[in-house]
């Protein structure tokens, strides 16, 4: 890898990273300390929308793992911005859970299934045959589709469950329209996290398990990547991709040093 400067600013994944199944990953409360200790900027990445900062908090801080509310960057809050930046005061039909209707309501939207301006799909446990039909229903009337994440399964204790991708798969194939997803891989997410914390992309690095959405957002926002093998991807499932992490360790326990 070329010389780069040194990493001031670092940006993780939560689930696979510093926990697994409501259970932290060895480590990551010293990785977590350290990081409040240095005084660096730093955030904690989620794809799942079904919660907000203050929920994820609580969440963590039980499990030990003390995130400030203001270290927490979800796809609902990195979706909030980019509507906010699109459109200020728009209108959104949404199926989702409290993460995202938060979201979108602290940014002076309002939530309503008449000729809104967005159908916004986030990750919710109770999909609806009916909500979904709404929505393929007004996309086709000229709402236009967002969500936010392009995941298509999410990990549980009985295995692998439909998230957010699997559906906005459905309703594209009823409507012949892609969503534009917010949440990662789109760098959005890792720049808006980057700017929300001040930090800059060129010393900053992106901490993940999985290569399809982590690696590749911290590699198209431009910044160092570390790959953990304590989620969802394996060595050598590495191989298959056409590009790769800029470091390979075992778990967030191998990076405490080096903040």
């Amino acid at each position: 890898m070329a010389e780069r400067k040194p990493i001031e600013s670092w940006l993780t994944d939560m689930d696979g990273v510093l926990i697994h199944e409501g259970v932290p990953i060895p480590g990551a409360d010293a990785f977590v300390k350290k990081l409040r200790e240095s005084g660096k900027p730093f955030l904690v990445l989620t794809n799942n929308s079904i919660y907000t900062a203050r929920d994820l908090h609580a969440r963590l801080r039980r499990m030990g793992l003390d995130v400030p509310v203001e270290n927490i960057w979800t796809s609902a809050l990195a979706t909030a911005k980019f509507l906010d930046d699109q459109r200020p005061g728009g209108t959104a039909y949404v199926i989702g859970e409290a993460g995202l209707t938060t979201a979108l309501h602290d940014i002076g939207y309002v939530l309503t299934d008449h000729e809104p301006d967005y159908v916004v799909l986030g990750e919710t446990r109770t999909y609806s045959f009916e909500a979904m039909t709404k929505a393929v229903r007004l996309i086709k009337g000229g709402a236009r589709f967002i969500a936010t994440n392009p995941d298509e399964t999410g990990p549980s204790a009985e295995g692998p469950l439909p998230a957010t991708g699997a559906v906005a798969a459905l309703i594209t194939k009823a409507t012949g329209k892609q969503p534009y997803f917010a949440g990662k891989p789109n760098p959005l997410m890792m720049r808006t996290g980057l700017n929300a914390i001040g930090a800059h992309s060129e010393t900053s690095a992106m901490i993940g398990d999985r290569m399809d959405t982590d690696v590749l957002a911290g590699l198209e926002a431009g910044m160092v990547t570390y790959l953990v093998l304590t989620g969802l991807t394996t060595r050598e499932e590495i191989e298959r991709y056409p590009f790769r992490p800029s470091r390979i360790v075992d778990s967030i326990a191998d990076l405490v040093e080096r903040i």
